[in-house]
């Protein structure tokens, strides 16, 4: 096995092991999953840490290492990787210190990619990884959750609002379209910051800042455009569509948790599992034949998954707000909709290799 596939290898392990782990320990806090390995407890306990830098860190860091193109790019995702393993050994301040380390490399990479193209999504690329950077020093020093998880989170919904941003360059938007994406993202970071220091005024910054980010997706994004269209472009389409809707809510739930409403789950799972798993399970189709080589062949099946997540979330944040039980049954079929979703990408995978006999894509009959 060469070096680049011992790599790869190195880090599937690594994200199936998070992805895995924070799942099963996200069940264990709902009281579904049982107690009896070691391991499920710092599962729990990590649960955040496992899905948002140990799985969502490590697979931006792979992107981000295939479009640089540089061997040094590959040691974010390899430390982060390493740094959920971690984890759920116990070893918790070794983790802290390799995600700091991946936090400070990860920069250096989005560096290099602004040094190459000097455009507006490259900037917030950037940005989002100093974000990255500030949450999990933060939590490597021991902050508490409410000052570490607005940095996580701004990570991430400025990674999409930067890689939207790219997309939909070439659309001729209002001239304040993009000043005004600037400044919502600016105070993101700001509520993000503030929370370590003032809870309430932070959270509310933040929640109001991400419910702007929503209506702004909703305004200028290109897939208003796109859901009339066909095949892969609309269903893509649907899936933001549909997680810039869980974005407003996550926004509005976060704001009212941070003036005293019991609207924690809400906002987190809103976040985390509407928005968040929304763009992963819009983008696969696309981004894994990039990264990953591996040829998918799109059919309506992929809707099967997509609905399962958007009915599971109802359920869970819907009827779940009042009925614990509720949330604990939404939670559940959150994680079934996840793995459903997961036999879906396989299942699109041997479909292709069927239908065209293993060859690589372009390849003459």
């Amino acid at each position: 096995m060469n070096a680049r596939r011992l790599v790869g290898a190195l880090l599937l392990a690594c994200v199936a092991a998070s992805l895995l782990a924070g799942i099963t320990g996200g069940l264990l806090r709902v009281g579904i999953a049982a107690t009896d390995a070691p391991w499920l407890g710092r599962a729990a306990l990590a649960h955040a840490a496992l899905m948002m830098c140990g799985f969502m860190g490590t697979v931006i860091g792979i992107e981000r290492a295939v479009a640089a193109k540089r061997r040094l790019a590959w040691a974010p995702p390899l430390l982060s990787g390493a740094a959920g393993l971690l984890l759920l050994r116990g070893v918790d301040t070794a983790a802290g210190i390799l995600l700091v380390a991946a936090g400070i490399a990860f920069i250096a990479v989005n560096v290099l990619l602004l040094r190459r193209q000097r455009a507006p999504h490259t900037m917030l690329l950037l940005a989002s990884a100093c974000a990255w950077a500030v949450g999990n020093l933060l939590f490597a020093a021991g902050a508490a959750s409410t000052a570490v998880l607005p940095w996580w989170f701004a990570f991430l919904v400025i990674t999409v609002a930067a890689e939207r941003l790219e997309m939909t360059r070439l659309m001729r938007r209002r001239p304040a379209a993009q000043p005004a994406l600037a400044v919502i993202l600016a105070l993101v970071l700001l509520g993000a910051g503030a929370s370590a220091f003032t809870p309430a005024a932070g959270g509310a910054l933040f929640g109001s800042a991400i419910f702007a980010l929503a209506l702004w997706l909703f305004t200028f994004d290109i897939a208003r455009r796109t859901v009339r269209a066909q095949g892969l472009p609309r269903y893509m389409a649907v899936c933001l569509l549909g997680g810039y809707a869980w974005l407003a809510a996550g926004g509005v739930a976060w704001a009212a948790t941070a003036l005293g409403w019991p609207a924690r789950d809400l906002a987190l799972h809103a976040l985390g599992l509407g928005f968040l798993v929304s763009m992963i399970l819009g983008h696969a189709p696309v981004i894994l034949p990039a990264i990953a080589r591996v040829k998918l062949l799109f059919g309506n099946f992929f809707y099967l998954p997509l609905a399962a997540l958007h009915a599971s979330l109802l359920l869970r944040l819907g009827a779940g707000f009042l009925d614990f039980g509720a949330r604990r049954t939404g939670a559940l079929f959150n994680a079934l909709s996840i793995a459903l979703f997961a036999l879906t990408v396989l299942g699109a995978a041997f479909a292709w290799r069927r239908r065209h006999g293993g060859r690589p894509s372009g390849s003459p009959p």
